[in-house]
Parts: structure tokens; sequence; C-alpha cells
């Protein structure tokens, strides 16, 4: 007789995240991360934007396995680059409104990370990345956008829900869905067969 799976624990409070695993079938219980995003960055002055995401991502894992130590617990983090200017999420509407001129007509980088932790040693970590092809974006359309969009999409670096109008703003994309959505799912599920938390 097989053993119990691992209990694994999501360090997220994204909606985006939970409907990724709940689709997927994997079973998990929701626990936010409580860190200090801006202090993590800043020892990582210089690093890549993936590599940023995945110290981001392992950082909130650690935050939450320290208070459950026997869990398996994944983190993940996203990030956005845009001719080589960095975006966090916007705090206000008026900011989204920046965001979205600067990104009119342009490439936006998005780098989505993932970590499993367990009492307190990071066992996976991996970055993806998706180059969302943004279409030149009238004034008319933005304010209309976050009339219907804002504050929902607050929480989101890059201004948008890829599953919601969100998807108006690009002409085209490169790179999986899976990423769009803030998470690499399909290394994590490999990921998640060898620690025995999904059937292999």
């Amino acid at each position: 007789m097989s053993s119990a799976p691992p209990r694994l624990i999501l360090a997220s409070k994204s909606a985006s995240r939970r409907a990724m695993l709940d689709a997927a079938g994997v079973a998990y219980e929701a626990v936010p991360a409580d860190i200090d995003e801006r202090a993590v960055e800043a020892g990582l002055a210089g690093a890549a934007p993936g590599e940023v995401a995945e110290a981001l991502s392992v950082a909130k894992a650690a935050a939450v396995a320290a208070l459950h130590p026997q869990a398996l617990v994944l983190g993940s983090d996203s990030l956005v680059v845009c001719a080589g200017r960095r975006f966090d999420k916007p705090a206000s509407r008026d900011e989204a409104q920046e965001h979205l001129r600067f990104f009119s007509g342009k490439v936006m980088e998005l780098h989505s990370a993932a970590a499993l932790v367990r009492e307190g040693g990071c066992l996976w970590s991996h970055a993806s990345l998706a180059r969302l092809h943004v279409r030149t974006l009238s004034e008319e359309f933005i304010h209309n956008y976050l009339t219907l969009e804002w504050p929902s999409i607050g929480h989101t670096v890059g201004a948008f829900r890829i599953e919601g109008p969100g998807v108006q703003l690009f002409e085209a994309i490169e790179g999986d869905q899976f990423t769009v959505l803030g998470m690499p799912l399909l290394p994590l599920l490999g990921a998640l067969r060898e620690e025995g938390v999904i059937l292999a």
C-alpha cells in the first residue's frame, strides 16, 4: 500500500496560480507568504530577471516552510521587463495607465518562476520566459480598459489578466500560457511527480 503524498502548500494568494493547480488536479492548501520583496531584490543587484523571480519564489516558499516544517511548500513569482525597465504591480490606476502607455507598441518580457522548499532547503526551482508583443494602444482603449479592469488588475505585474480583457493588449505572444498566467506549470508538475505529490 502506497504512503500518503506529501502535504503541499502554495505560498501565494494568486487566483491564477490556484486556478492552474486546481485545473491540473493537484491537491494543496494556500498560505500566502509575507516577505519583504524589495529587501530580497536589494541583495540581487545585477542579477538577471529570471534569477530575481526564482530568488523571490524561493524566499516566499522558505518563509512559509519555516512555519510548516513537515510540508512541501511551493513559492512562485512573476516580473515584467520592458525596454530595459523593470515593472512592479501598479499601486494605483494612474500608475497602471502609465505602465500601459509605456508598454504600447513594445515587447513585454514576462519572467515566471516557481520553487519547492522543505525544511529550509530548496529542492527545485525553475524560471520561464514569455515575450508578449503589445499592440499600439489608443488613449481611449486604455481609459475604457482600466474602467473595466481596475482594481482587479492591481495585483498583477503588467497590469493585465490574460484570461480576461487583458488579452486585448497583445498582437502576438511567444511562450506558453502557463508562464503568462504566472507559473511554469509543466516543469512544476514534473518536480511534483519527483516528490511524490502527484502520480508519475
